[in-house]
């Protein structure tokens, strides 16, 4: 079901991973960010899209991990864009004869079936340095950083005070550093002060997995994640709500991805 969250601004969260698909009304349809992650979740989007008479005239993928870069084709043919290294990235790994037999050994094995992937991965790249979406509809500032993934991107839906943070500022799931790049806590660290730049203009901030926040969540949000990443790089244990015994949400794996995490950081 979607859900107004500012003016013209929809969220449709998936069930499994709590991902936040996002829809942007513009001038003739919606801008589409991160759509998934099941076929019928994706279908039930497509339904309320059509009962709205918003058809999707755009879509974007924040970065190119699975949950990412999904779509259905009810959801129509626009252009679904990302930045230049999401898009190289996506194309590298579709080059690989074998690409989807891989990609379906990393789903979570309870959907492992109900996830599409005929339309996996089509993402047409944004010339480098982009910093605005080609669409009719209300600005979209594009904000790409090096924190998470390749070619990860936030979005910020100016008129409407909104920030699209793809992977990151989460209040269920902690900091996912990249942990194949070359230096991954100071490029979390870069994501995130690139994030606070925009902070004072943003009143609602939506995360690619967990709860919608207000204006009083984006500086604490950003906050709790350069601390849990100060912790990674000092060797401390993070004090951090969402991998501690109150959490509410992963308890049961989470503390071990931390655990890699360190392990892999002094390996490093």
């Amino acid at each position: 079901m979607l859900t107004q969250v500012a003016e013209g601004v929809l969220v449709h969260q998936s069930e499994l991973l709590q991902n936040n698909a996002v829809a942007v009304q513009g001038r003739d349809g919606v801008l589409l960010v991160d759509p998934g992650i099941q076929g019928d979740e994706m279908a039930c989007l497509a339904s309320d899209l059509r009962e709205l008479g918003q058809p999707v005239v755009a879509g974007f993928a924040t970065h190119p991990d699975w949950d990412h870069v999904l779509w259905y084709a009810e959801l129509g043919d626009a252009p679904r864009y990302g930045t230049a290294r999401c898009a190289a990235f996506m194309q590298e790994v579709l080059a690989d004869a074998d690409w989807k037999a891989r990609v379906a050994e990393g789903l979570p094995p309870e959907i492992a079936e109900e996830v599409p992937l005929e339309l996996f991965g089509l993402i047409t790249g944004l010339p480098a340095g982009t910093t605005e979406l080609p669409w009719d509809g209300p600005r979209v500032r594009i904000i790409e950083h090096p924190a998470h993934a390749q070619g990860h991107a936030a979005l910020l839906v100016e008129e409407r005070g909104v920030l699209i943070a793809g992977d990151m500022l989460s209040d269920i799931l902690m900091p996912f550093p990249d942990l194949g790049a070359a230096d991954p806590l100071d490029d979390y660290l870069t994501g995130l002060r690139l994030l606070e730049d925009v902070a004072d203009d943003v009143e609602v901030v939506i995360p690619g997995h967990g709860s919608i926040g207000g204006a009083d969540q984006v500086r604490a949000r950003i906050e709790l994640d350069r601390a849990y990443v100060h912790a990674l790089r000092d060797g401390r244990t993070p004090d951090d709500p969402r991998i501690g015994p109150t959490a509410t949400y992963g308890k049961d794996w989470l503390p071990a991805v931390y655990e890699w995490q360190r392990d892999q950081l002094a390996k490093k």
